[in-house]
Order: structure tokens, then sequence, then C-alpha cells
């Protein structure tokens, strides 16, 4: 059975694993769903439509499955699905989808969602991100496996981040970045390839090679950049992290792409 604190409260409805631990002053709404080996430290409050997979941490003062800040919504019955082995920090927030979006928020598995950081309304969120202190995801943002946002850094609404990439801290990120980019400042420039974050993942020395040669054609100054795109495809078809680029570069996309400095 379920360990919960006298203090907290679990509405009626809400459905807890046998082995989840509600801590003191903790709110637990009718809608909610926490599976195997879940821990509220403290003082959490979990509202609206919302599921949290196996193993989660949350800490005190997170509110997550909150209505999405966004004047269009009207209380409808909209989700946040949370995967497994979160660690979510103090004052995090998580908001559910709305109607006119995709109607679910969705955050993946293995994340570290640190103190003060923001996932807006029907954003997608990948596994083992890391977001640090107050950094923020507009609305409808889609961030892939592995990426880092340093300390308040904020991504626009609609705006696409690549998997393993790096976003410095207070980057202002208005565009779209490339898989394994590395990009700060305001307004956030392509300043090159997470090179560092490649090695730590055990990148291969030709796989970064390839990344970092195909970069340079890509982002370089001879011809068009569709010329520099078809030459990118004919050399590296061979190269799958290359390739993963030049399709995240040809996805339809609501906002530009994050391009390097003139």
């Amino acid at each position: 059975m379920a360990e919960i604190h006298p203090t907290a409260i679990v509405h009626d409805g809400a459905r807890l694993a046998d082995d989840v631990r509600v801590g003191p002053y903790s709110i637990v709404g009718p809608q909610v769903q926490l599976a195997e080996g879940v821990q509220l430290i403290s003082h959490v409050v979990l509202d609206g439509n919302t599921s949290i997979g196996p193993g989660c941490t949350i800490h005190p003062f997170a509110y997550l499955g909150g209505p999405p800040q966004h004047l269009g919504h009207k209380g409808e019955d909209t989700r946040l699905v949370v995967g497994s082995n979160n660690i979510i920090r103090e004052h995090v927030t998580f908001h559910t989808g709305t109607a006119m979006g995709a109607g679910v928020t969705t955050i993946g598995d293995d994340g570290l969602f640190m103190a003060g950081s923001h996932v807006a309304h029907d954003c997608v969120v990948g596994n083992k991100v890391v977001l640090a202190n107050n950094a923020t995801l507009g609305g409808h943002a889609k961030v892939g496996d592995f990426v880092f946002l340093g300390g308040l850094a904020a991504v626009h609404q609609y705006t696409r981040i690549g998997r393993y990439t790096f976003v410095g801290g207070l980057a202002a990120v208005t565009k779209d970045v490339i898989p394994y980019g590395s990009v700060w400042g305001n307004h956030a420039k392509l300043e090159g390839l997470n090179l560092v974050g490649l090695k730590r993942r055990g990148f291969s020395r030709q796989q970064i090679h390839d990344l970092r040669a195909a970069f340079r054609l890509l982002f370089g100054p001879e011809g068009t950049f569709q010329e520099r795109i078809e030459d990118t495809v004919e050399t590296f078809a061979h190269a799958p992290e290359v390739m993963e680029i030049v399709e995240f570069i040809r996805a339809e996309a609501a906002r530009p792409l994050c391009l390097p400095s003139d």
C-alpha cells in the first residue's frame, strides 16, 4: 500500500502504485496516476490529467500538471505524461497540453530538471535531457534526446532542438538548432558542434570527424545553402549522424534555422 504522510491530500480517483511515497503537505489530484517507485519528497502539487512514470523523484514545491499558460485554454481535459526515472527538483513546473495543440505535454525518461525549470504546454521532451536552473521551454517546443540546456536559457515556442545539442546558459533560442550543435548568446547563434558532449557520450573519433567535416561544408561560404546540403548528402551518405542533421534541416518547421554568426 502507498505510504502517504498524514498531512498530504490524495484526492479520490487518484491511482497510486503500492510502493509510492507521498511526502508531507503534498497534494495529488483526482486524475493523477503515479507508477511504481514514485516519490514526492514534500510540498509537491500534482494536478490535472497527469501520469508520472516509474522511479521518478519529485522535490518540494514542484507543480506538475497545471493548466497551460495560454489565453485560448478554456479548461479542456488535456494531459501531461512524464516518463520514468526523472529527477524533478524544487519549483519545477510542467503544464498540460492545449486543445488547439497536441493536447498533451510529453516528458521522456531519465531526465534531470533542476530548480525552477519550466516545460510549457504541448512540448515534447526526449530522454536523458537536462534543464539547468530556470531553463524554460515555450509552448510546442520539441527537444531531442541527450540535450543540455544551461541555466536561464529560454527556448521560443515551436522551436526544435535536435539530439545531443548543448544550449549555453542565458541563451535566447528563437530558431531551430541542428542535432549535435552548440549554441549560446542572445539571440543564440550556432557556434559549432557539441564536441564535449559527443566525447562524453562515447561517439567515435570517426563519427566526430565526419560531423566536423560536414559542419564545415554545410555552413561554409561556397555556393548556396541548398547546394551545400546536396554536397553534404553526396559526401556523407555513409554517416547516419550527418544524415540526421540533413533530415532535420529539410523537415517542415515552424521556426527558421539557427545559423552561425556572420
